[in-house]
């Protein structure tokens, strides 16, 4: 299942990519030491010409303002969550009717110690509760997920023709020290990139999850993402139907998860790279290889 534009007027009905941002990897994220309110994050992912943020559904207390702000600045909602049981969905599927508006649910399937028949068990279940409340879902390739063995996810595509993924396959190249031939992954990559769904944007050089890419794109990892994407963009155009919307999500994590900092003598971590810049060179990246993609298929 795919994400259908929410108003089909007939003038925007082609199959297109929308552009989104991760609220998680907004944090710590400003400007002369000191970060960005709630608003101006707002403001700065609007201006930035994202159309929608990727976040776990907002507690209730938060959820009037979140709206005021998603509204304000006319932007869309995307969910995530955490399930490790099938009957966690039917929370997350509630608390995303409540908030109202969700455009699909990404899932980080718990935990990587779920494996072979009891992950197949598990995923089935899920997909299977998700299709019943009509919401699009998909899974996303993490580590410490499910999905965190690239050979064993591939089988779980092969079992579950209903399974639809939210790539990152920076966890794949880090988890599998991918910083050489790349040749043994490809077939696997291959499989997986024939069910995306939605795509999330982070390089990895195969020994950090995350790296700065250059401000202008030249490190020798980045061509092989935007290959994937690409292929990954390709994939799910053969499949579009009028009005389908394809999920591309930039999402650099913050100081104490992805991203690469230095210790200060006072013992603050800084980071080494302007975040904010790197998220907007690979927006810039995915418009290119959408146009690509496009190209390639005609």
């Amino acid at each position: 299942m795919n994400i259908r534009n929410a108003v089909n007027d007939g003038t925007h009905n082609a199959p297109r990519l929308e552009l989104q941002q991760s609220w998680w990897a907004m944090g710590q994220l400003g400007e002369h030491g000191k970060e960005w309110t709630m608003e101006q994050k707002f403001e700065k992912i609007a201006e930035a010409g994202y159309s929608a943020i990727s976040a776990a559904v907002p507690p209730p207390e938060e959820r009037q303002e979140w709206h005021r702000l998603l509204d304000r600045y006319k932007l869309g909602f995307n969910a995530i969550a955490f399930p490790s049981r099938v009957e966690d969905i039917l929370q997350s599927m509630e608390e995303a009717s409540q908030f109202g508006s969700v455009q699909y649910m990404n899932l980080q399937v718990m935990d990587g110690f779920v494996i072979d028949q009891q992950a197949i068990e598990l995923l089935s279940g899920l997909l299977s509760r998700a299709k019943e409340t009509g919401m699009p879902t998909f899974i996303e390739t993490h580590r410490g997920t499910l999905t965190q063995d690239l050979i064993r996810t591939v089988s779980y595509v092969r079992e579950l023709p209903e399974l639809r993924l939210m790539i990152d396959l920076s966890h794949y190249v880090v988890a599998g020290e991918l910083n050489g031939s790349l040749a043994r992954a490809e077939e696997h990559f291959a499989v997986l990139l024939e069910r995306t769904s939605g795509i999330h944007a982070r390089v990895s050089n195969g020994e950090q999850v995350q790296i700065d890419v250059g401000p202008e794109g030249d490190h020798p990892m980045l061509p092989h993402f935007e290959r994937w994407w690409r292929t990954g963009m390709r994939s799910w155009l053969r499949q579009a139907q009028p009005g389908d919307v394809l999920p591309f999500v930039t999402e650099l994590g913050p100081p104490g998860y992805y991203a690469v900092t230095q210790r200060t003598a006072a013992g603050n971590e800084i980071e080494i790279s302007d975040r904010w810049q790197q998220g907007l060179l690979l927006k810039r990246l995915a418009e290119v290889q959408w146009q690509q993609a496009h190209s390639e298929l005609e």
